[in-house]
């Protein structure tokens, strides 16, 4: 069997993931040294600060020492680097890893300049797209004028939208003329992060779209559909004109009033703190990214977190959105029972409840005007066999045929 060839610049990426891990897992375990040589009471507060004496100078010793080896090997790669604009083949399981990495610590890799940190890009079968018209008609040679955008969930990548053979876009390119644009984007960063860059991206892909543009639509799973709705608030927020060529949305599991793993790891988080001597581990949850915290109630706007703690437990919910003037909005959630108001309420498709999904709110204004004829619940499916199943795309393609 022959040997996958070796990628530079995911290596380079690795190892800096690896540098910056020590130099993390270094500081919890000095916290915990400090603590432990303290000896303070079980719920006293832990002291800030470096480890003192011998102790706190073998620290900072490790920490300089992994900064200069750190710097060394960005050296070297830096010398090894690919020219600019150079494509290296990536592989389906390559990519997949890729997804996931971002999805945890992809907010870490963009403000650290990590070669494996995804960038936002419209793409067709794992390809940019080139927003230029000459380039689009290349790329697109029977581009028609109704397009539909697909936007992933959160760990995952624009090529899992095929799943058991099944792909929701190419299958209603098929069958109903759409011309389908899939977004490949850093699910690790902040909702309001991603939402902004889509908004400019579809606008440059509509100024550019080598036919005219007659109707858009959108299809979100997961995070991509909070990521869609905070989209279409930073296009009509900057005065874009796709907004005003999107006729559809479909959701499709979105966590529009969250998910409740996210509100659990947050609990984690202030549990571990009690404690001076767990303290230093809750260091550990506060990895996960930005967009993994927007997932606990739905964060759509940059005012829901900037200058506030995004870990403090019972953070105060974000501002009501409302949905799109003018667009139709569809909603598709998924439940594991058969028949189960329990089921629904608590579990839904094992990561998002089922009025999360369609968003219903005991508040009712936050309750997204959804009408219940578009709104579906899937039975028996779980938040990916959202992307396969049979009765899922058929409710999709008679929405989107209307």
């Amino acid at each position: 069997m022959p040997r996958a060839a070796i990628d530079v610049t995911d290596l380079h990426g690795w190892g800096r993931l690896a540098f910056d891990a020590t130099l993390g897992l270094t500081g919890v375990v000095e916290a915990m040294h400090r603590e432990i040589a303290r000896a303070p009471g079980i719920l006293a507060a832990p002291e800030p600060g470096p480890a003192r004496g011998i102790a706190g100078l073998a620290y900072a010793q490790i920490r300089g020492l992994t900064r200069l080896l750190r710097w060394g090997f960005d050296a070297a790669f830096a010398l090894r680097a690919p020219p600019a604009g150079e494509r290296t083949a990536r592989s389906a399981e390559r990519e997949a890893v890729r997804a996931v990495l971002n999805g945890v610590v992809g907010d870490h890799l963009a403000a650290t300049g990590n070669p494996l940190a995804i960038p936002l890009r419209l793409r067709r079968a794992g390809r940019p797209l080139v927003l230029e018209r000459r380039a689009l008609a290349a790329a697109i040679p029977r581009a028609g004028k109704r397009i539909l955008v697909l936007v992933h969930g959160a760990c995952m990548s624009d090529l899992r939208w095929r799943r058991h053979g099944h792909d929701h876009g190419a299958a209603l390119a098929r069958e109903l003329g759409w011309t389908p644009v899939y977004v490949h984007y850093n699910t690790g960063l902040h909702v309001s992060t991603n939402g902004r860059e889509l908004a400019g991206a579809l606008e440059a892909l509509c100024r550019a779209w080598p036919a005219r543009v007659d109707e858009l639509a959108i299809l979100g799973h997961s995070m991509g559909g909070l990521v869609a709705r905070s989209a279409c608030h930073a296009g009509a927020a900057a005065g874009h004109r796709w907004p005003g060529r999107l006729r559809s949305i479909v959701f499709m599991g979105t966590p529009h009033h969250g998910a409740p793993l996210e509100r659990g790891g947050s609990w984690v988080d202030a549990v571990l703190g009690v404690s001076p001597y767990t303290a230093p581990l809750a260091r550990l949850g506060r990895i996960r990214s930005a967009g993994i915290t927007d997932l606990r109630h739905g964060s759509l706007l940059e005012d829901d977190w900037e200058g506030r703690d995004r870990f403090l437990p019972g953070r105060e919910r974000p501002r009501a959105v409302p949905l799109p003037a003018g667009v139709r909005c569809h909603a598709i959630a998924a439940t594991v029972a058969r028949a189960s108001a329990l089921t629904d309420r608590i579990v839904g498709d094992g990561l998002v409840p089922v009025d999360s999904a369609l968003g219903r709110h005991r508040d009712p204004a936050r309750t997204l005007a959804i009408p219940e004829s578009r709104r579906w619940v899937a039975r028996g499916v779980n938040h990916f066999d959202l992307l396969s199943d049979a009765a899922v795309y058929a409710r999709i393609r008679r929405w989107l045929a209307q």
